[in-house]
């Protein structure tokens, strides 16, 4: 039975791990979430996927309104991976109840994770470590694997029960502010006008003013424009100037600027 893997991704971790399982699966395709949100395009597949990072230790926003979309999808077997660098938290539970509440079975969900790329809280971990992180995500991807096969139902992944909590309440605080958080963006001299950070916002929130990148407050914090910017103009704060930027190794420039239809 054709499979169908749908992705949200800024620095290409949930793309990576979009397209590990659809490439273990067979007979896959992937598909950009932003993408699909603008035209969607048609799908036939009754297996659905959803690889997603978790934003500020919950769903992001994108993901909430493809859930409320999804419904005309009608999947026999949904699953869920939601990426992290470390703390699922509540999320998929969150996102299991998200989809009840559209009509949508979510049958597993499971956390996958990978190096951290949320660069205002620091640079990116030193490669070494970065393989052994992608190497035992790789791992769990195999593992999850025959489950998705065999179309069996399964708990969740959730975090510790009193972090938790106190996760859930930080998501829930910090949510609306999320669109608004782009005002700690700026550029410096090195800018020159490529205008790759308008290409790869999964949000379409940037666009070129004299030049210039300027934010339209609409931000979803994937931090794309930043971690992909090849100059390392882009800054958040005052902090970042002096940070190692991160993207997936195995993903690069046009898989984020060319978001079409993989097919596996």
């Amino acid at each position: 039975m054709k499979t169908t893997v749908f992705y949200y991704t800024g620095t290409g971790n949930s793309l990576w791990v979009a397209r590990t399982l659809a490439k273990a699966l067979g007979e896959a395709d992937v598909v950009s979430i932003a993408s699909w949100l603008k035209d969607k395009q048609p799908i036939t597949s009754k297996v659905i996927g959803v690889v997603f990072p978790v934003h500020m230790w919950g769903v992001p926003a994108p993901i909430l309104r493809f859930i409320r979309e999804s419904k005309a999808l009608s999947p026999d077997y949904l699953f869920a991976v939601a990426v992290d660098a470390g703390q699922v938290a509540n999320t998929l539970v969150q996102f299991k109840r998200l989809c009840k509440q559209n009509g949508l079975k979510l049958s597993a969900g499971y956390e996958v994770q990978l190096p951290s790329n949320y660069l205002p809280w620091g640079g990116a971990v030193a490669k070494e470590l970065q393989e052994k992180i992608i190497a035992a995500a790789a791992q769990k991807i195999a593992a999850i694997l025959p489950v998705i096969q065999n179309r069996e139902e399964k708990p969740v992944d959730k975090g510790p029960f009193w972090p938790g909590i106190v996760f859930n309440l930080l998501y829930r605080v910090s949510f609306k502010q999320v669109r608004t958080m782009d005002g700690s963006f700026w550029v410096d001299e090195r800018c020159n006008s490529c205008a790759i950070c308008r290409q790869v916002c999964p949000a379409e929130n940037i666009k070129m003013e004299s030049g210039k990148p300027a934010w339209q407050h609409h931000c979803e914090q994937c931090l794309a424009c930043i971690q992909w910017c090849p100059q390392k103009a882009i800054q958040y704060g005052k902090k970042t100037a002096g940070y190692e930027r991160y993207h997936h190794p195995e993903i690069k420039l046009t898989d984020m600027t060319n978001k079409q239809v993989d097919k596996s």
